[in-house]
C-alpha cells in the first residue's frame, strides 16, 4: 500500500547533502579565490572540512603598506610571530566584504635612462608589505599569508596575483619580465619595447603609443628604419644602451625580491607542485616547478645584505635588439629588445638543457610577445656579463 508524504517531509530534505564530496572538490578548485573559498568555510561544517582538502588556491593582494605603518599597528603578539610577520602582512577577512584596493604594489614608480630607477627598485623591495584587504563591522584585520594559507592541507598550484607590477614605467613602454627561481635565479627572460606602435585603432584612425623619440630607438632616422641586423652606433650614444640596463636591473630586482617573499610559504605547503607570483598588469612572472620547489626547501636562499630580496647571482646574458618589428597581428615594436639571462654557474639541473636550445627564451611569454621573442632570437646575439647584487 502506497505512503503518501506531506510536502512538508521533501522541504526538510537538504539536497547538497546528496552531492558528493568529490564533486563539491571539483567546485571549490574551480573558484580557487582564497577569499571566496573563506566565505565558503561558514556556509556548513561540511564546506568547512572541505575546503583545507583544496588543491587550486589564488590569493589576490589589493594593496601595499609601507613597514612604518604595519609595525606601528602590530601588537607584541605579532612580534613574537617571526621576521616574515613583519615583512609580508595580509589583511584577510574570510567571511566579510572585501575593501577596494588601497594603493599599488612598490609605485608608481618611473624608469627613465637613469640608472636611478634601479636603485629606487632596490630600495622599494624592502620598505612595503603585501595587503588583501577585508573589512567587517569590527575593522581591518591582519594575517600573514603562511596564516591566509596555513589550513590548506593539499596545495598542489597556489597562484598569488599583486595589483600592478613593482616597475612605474613611462606610458606606451613595453616591458615584461619572466624569472624562473629554486633556491636562486634559475633564468630570467625580459622583453621591451620603447614604444609600441598599432596601426589602427577601432575607430580606424592610426595610433601610436608612445611617440618616445629620444628614448633610445636607435636605427630610426628620419622616419626611415636602417636596419642591417646589427646595433646601430646610435643605440649607444643615445641612451639606448642604458635605458636597456635599466630595465634588466630593475626586472631582476624586482624577481628577487618576490622570490624572497615566497619563502614561508614554500617550506610549510610541501604538496606544491606550481608556484606563480603575477600581477594584474601581466608585467612580471616568477615560476617555480616542483623541482625547483624542492631544491630552495633542501638549499636555503641566499639574502642580499642590502634588501629584503634573495641575491642575484654573476650572471650571463644575451640580448636580441630590433630597431623595428612587426608583429604577424600588425602591432610594432620600436626599440625591441630580448635579453635570456641564466647564472654563470649553472646548475646540474638547468646545464643539461642549456646547449644551443632557446625555447625557454621563445615561449617564456603569451601572444603576441611569443611571436616576439621568437622573432628576435633568429637576429644577431650579443653576449654581456653581469656580477653578483
Amino acid at each position: 500500500m502506497c505512503s503518501i508524504r506531506s510536502p512538508d517531509h521533501f522541504s526538510q530534505i537538504d539536497h547538497f547533502d546528496r552531492i558528493p564530496d568529490s564533486l563539491l572538490l571539483l567546485v571549490f578548485n574551480k573558484i580557487g579565490d582564497v577569499k571566496a573559498l573563506g566565505r565558503c568555510c561558514v556556509v556548513s561544517r561540511r564546506f568547512h572540512s572541505l575546503v583545507p582538502q583544496v588543491e587550486n588556491v589564488v590569493v589576490r593582494v589589493d594593496c601595499v603598506i609601507s613597514d612604518d605603518d604595519s609595525n606601528s599597528s602590530s601588537n607584541s603578539s605579532d612580534k613574537s610571530r617571526g621576521p616574515f610577520w613583519n615583512l609580508l602582512r595580509l589583511v584577510f577577512g574570510g567571511i566579510a566584504k572585501p575593501i577596494q584596493t588601497l594603493g599599488q604594489f612598490l609605485g608608481p614608480k618611473r624608469v627613465n635612462s637613469s640608472l636611478s630607477a634601479a636603485s629606487s627598485a632596490a630600495n622599494s623591495s624592502s620598505g612595503s608589505s603585501l595587503a588583501v584587504g577585508t573589512e567587517d563591522d569590527g575593522g581591518v584585520t591582519h594575517h600573514s599569508p603562511t596564516q591566509v594559507l596555513k589550513n590548506f592541507n593539499e596545495l598542489r598550484l597556489l597562484r598569488i596575483e599583486l595589483p600592478s607590477g613593482e616597475l612605474g614605467i613611462e606610458d606606451g613602454v613595453l616591458l615584461k619580465w619572466r624569472a624562473d627561481f629554486g633556491s636562486t635565479l634559475d633564468n630570467c627572460v625580459i622583453l621591451g619595447a620603447s614604444s609600441v606602435f598599432h596601426p589602427k585603432s577601432q575607430d580606424g584612425t592610426v595610433v601610436d603609443a608612445s611617440c618616445g623619440g629620444g628614448n633610445g630607438n636607435g636605427g630610426v632616422v628620419g622616419g626611415v628604419v636602417e636596419d642591417n641586423g646589427s646595433i646601430p652606433d646610435s643605440f649607444y650614444t643615445n641612451g639606448g644602451l642604458k635605458l636597456r640596463v635599466v630595465w634588466t636591473i630593475s626586472s631582476l630586482i624586482a624577481a628577487s625580491a618576490r622570490h624572497y617573499l615566497l619563502q614561508p610559504i614554500i617550506s610549510e605547503h610541501t604538496t606544491l607542485d606550481n608556484l606563480v607570483l603575477t600581477d594584474a598588469d601581466g608585467q612580471g612572472v616568477l615560476y617555480m616547478n616542483r623541482d625547483q620547489l624542492e631544491e630552495l626547501r633542501v638549499k636555503p636562499l641566499s639574502a642580499s645584505s642590502a634588501s629584503k630580496r634573495t641575491l642575484v647571482p654573476a650572471l650571463n646574458m644575451r640580448l636580441w635588439y630590433a630597431p623595428h618589428l612587426e608583429l604577424p597581428d600588425g602591432v610594432v615594436l620600436k626599440g625591441a629588445t630580448l635579453v635570456a639571462i641564466r647564472p654563470s654557474e649553472l646548475s646540474t639541473t638547468t646545464a643539461k638543457k642549456e646547449g644551443s636550445d632557446l625555447s625557454w627564451v621563445s615561449t617564456a611569454f603569451e601572444e603576441p610577445y611569443r611571436s616576439a621573442a621568437a622573432m628576435l632570437i633568429k637576429r644577431r646575439t650579443y653576449c654581456l656579463e653581469m656580477n653578483s647584487f
